[in-house]
């Protein structure tokens, strides 16, 4: 007997969401950095390359093949004290237009004594009417470093695309020895397009960038802005609060990238992970 009950469309949208979490520590052993606990469900993976000397990489796939409204994406990573961990992303993440809720991304990381945690994702690329939602949540030990990298672009400018409306939401805390040493909210919404074309906001830009270098100081600055003169995009870069920042904006996603790419190289103890040298 066929039922006369029929979802409706929103019940087949909900249903065909991707959901992904990760979650997983690393630890030092015989004196090098290995994985303990790992934990995957869903869309979301993380693949471990072979094993350096000392540290660890690990690189993330979202099978999902990108990220949609109303999908959402957990990602839990501790690195334990003196252990050493560099992640990135297989490609680009790219997130689609919606039909209506947005798409939740949660990021959790934490580093303990002597431990160094580099987070380096590949590009973050959005599409007109996308819809974004993403948290960031920092927390580090007094004696913990950290090298953070996120670049959005707002349309594949090479291939015609541009972002006329959507909206994006970047929430980030950071504390150090469980004290808030950082907070910012980005909010882009509604009219994308008008709001990047501004002064105040990008000046025409399609891509922006943050490096954030724990810790810092002015001495890590000025190593930054000696190479500024090389740099093909807009850069700000400041230190406060133990910790430094490096902020790009640009017309050109690549150009950007490239930037980024010194930056890292001079701050970063184990260089560049190799997907971004591809």
């Amino acid at each position: 007997m066929q039922s006369d009950i029929t979802p409706s469309a929103a019940e087949t949208f909900a249903a065909n969401r991707a959901v992904g979490a990760v979650k997983f520590d690393v630890h030092v052993k015989d004196g090098a950095t290995r994985r303990r606990e790992l934990r995957e469900a869903g869309s979301l993976r993380v693949r471990f390359p072979s094993p350096e000397q000392q540290g660890l990489s690990a690189v993330f796939v979202n099978t999902a093949g990108g990220i949609a409204g109303g999908d959402r994406f957990d990602i839990d990573i501790a690195a334990e004290a003196g252990a050493h961990l560099t992640v990135t992303t297989a490609a680009a993440e790219k997130v689609y237009r919606s039909h209506g809720p947005d798409a939740q991304v949660n990021i959790a990381l934490r580093a303990g004594a002597g431990g160094r945690l580099a987070w380096l994702p590949q590009e973050t690329i959005l599409f007109d009417q996308a819809r974004v939602s993403r948290k960031i949540d920092i927390d580090l030990a007094r004696e913990a470093s950290l090298l953070l990298c996120e670049i959005v672009v707002f349309g594949r400018a090479a291939m015609g695309e541009v972002v006329t409306r959507g909206s994006f939401v970047d929430r980030w805390r950071l504390r150090i020895g469980g004290k808030l040493a950082f907070a910012e909210t980005i909010r882009l919404d509604g009219d994308i397009a008008a709001k990047l074309a501004t002064r105040a906001v990008a000046n025409g830009g399609v891509a922006i960038g943050t490096a954030l270098i724990v810790p810092g100081d002015e001495v890590m600055v000025e190593r930054i802005r000696e190479m500024s003169g090389a740099f093909g995009a807009e850069v700000g870069v400041s230190a406060w609060n133990g910790f430094a920042m490096a902020r790009f904006c640009a017309q050109d996603a690549a150009r950007l990238r490239a930037d980024m790419m010194k930056v890292l190289g001079c701050v970063s103890p184990s260089g560049l992970p190799r997907l971004w040298l591809n």
